[in-house]
């Protein structure tokens, strides 16, 4: 059903259940005029999508100003002034998917979501992760198999493994002997 006029009245807010918020859109422009309509037909779009969200809220408008010379040699005393205004709006949305938003001419939006990650995610990238870092076991047999391998075939060619010789007893630290 479609009411004619509807667009003159204020959007319907609908309350929030959880609190939770989703986005939060910035609206930034130089005109204020398109800044409020695009403002105001982003909280139309929210309300009839059942998205419950703020009206729009004015931001405090920053403010530039220059002073030029008007000539270029010895006309220091006729200069002109130039100043440009940013007006801005905010709207945060709660309790919804992440919003997707539209772009019209003239006026700069950014849209800063949260997004929630489901519970139990901190030990699955723990799980991942030792996945990653702990080695396969048949790796360690394979890699132990080829080392043992590898000294008993240079034992083999350099003849005999060296044998150890017995210590004597200053040589092995038994001091009891050396009393004796």
């Amino acid at each position: 059903m479609v009411i004619p006029g509807r667009a003159l009245y204020p959007p319907t807010t609908i309350p929030c259940t959880h609190t939770i918020p989703v986005a939060e859109i910035h609206f930034r422009s130089h005109h204020h005029y398109p800044l409020d309509l695009f403002a105001h037909f982003a909280g139309h779009a929210a309300s009839a999508l059942g998205i419950p969200a703020t009206r729009p809220i004015p931001l405090p408008t920053q403010r530039s100003m220059w002073t030029v010379l008007r000539g270029p040699f010895i006309h220091k005393k006729s200069q002109e002034n130039f100043e440009r205004r940013v007006h801005k709006r905010v709207i945060k949305a709660w309790d919804a998917d992440p919003v997707i938003s539209g772009q019209m001419p003239g006026v700069g939006i950014r849209v800063t979501t949260w997004e929630r990650a489901p519970l139990g995610i901190g030990k699955q990238i723990f799980e991942e992760a030792m996945e990653k870092i702990r080695p396969d076991p048949e790796e360690i047999k394979a890699l132990a198999d080829k080392i043992v391998e590898q000294e008993l075939s240079a034992a083999g060619e350099g003849g005999q493994p060296p044998t150890e010789k017995p210590l004597s007893p200053k040589q092995s630290g038994n001091h009891s002997l050396e009393h004796s």
